[in-house]
């Protein structure tokens, strides 16, 4: 399945909500789903510049030439948001990676107006974080 139909899933998903409040409570719900990092894995060099709460992001390339992405952070709506961006870009080809517009991605599922600046600044530098270590590969 290529990003695009994991987006068009979670447009569908995002539909069946209806205002912006039942959105953020299902992106904090995705948040919570994620699988826990380690204390050694919250680290510096895991942290994600340019957001205002602690992200950290593991990227871990896999013999089929994929990247697996793992994530956490210490706010629930971001949690939530590298849910997204985790369901929609681990487990991809670098190159599928490398051409992903999350900016885009999230305008389609609503978010890209109901976030506050920082938390929008944010959402960008973790998505560019996972385009850079797909480059890197």
């Amino acid at each position: 399945m290529a990003i695009q139909d994991t987006l068009d899933e979670l447009v569908e998903e995002f539909d069946l909500l209806g205002d912006w409040e039942e959105r953020y409570r299902y992106v904090i719900e995705l948040g919570a789903g994620l699988e826990p990092l380690t204390e050694a894995e919250r680290n510096e060099a895991n942290k994600v510049r340019g957001c205002a709460s602690q992200v950290w992001l593991v990227t871990e390339p896999q013999a089929d030439g994929t990247l697996r992405f793992r994530g956490d952070s210490d706010a629930h709506i971001v949690r939530g948001l590298m849910a997204v961006l985790l369901r929609l870009l681990s487990g991809r080809p670098a190159s599928e990676i490398r051409d992903f517009d999350a900016k885009a991605a999230f305008a389609r599922l609503g978010l890209a107006g109901a976030l506050s600046t920082q938390r929008s600044n944010g959402l960008a530098a973790m998505a560019a974080r996972m385009v850079r270590d797909a480059e890197a590969v």
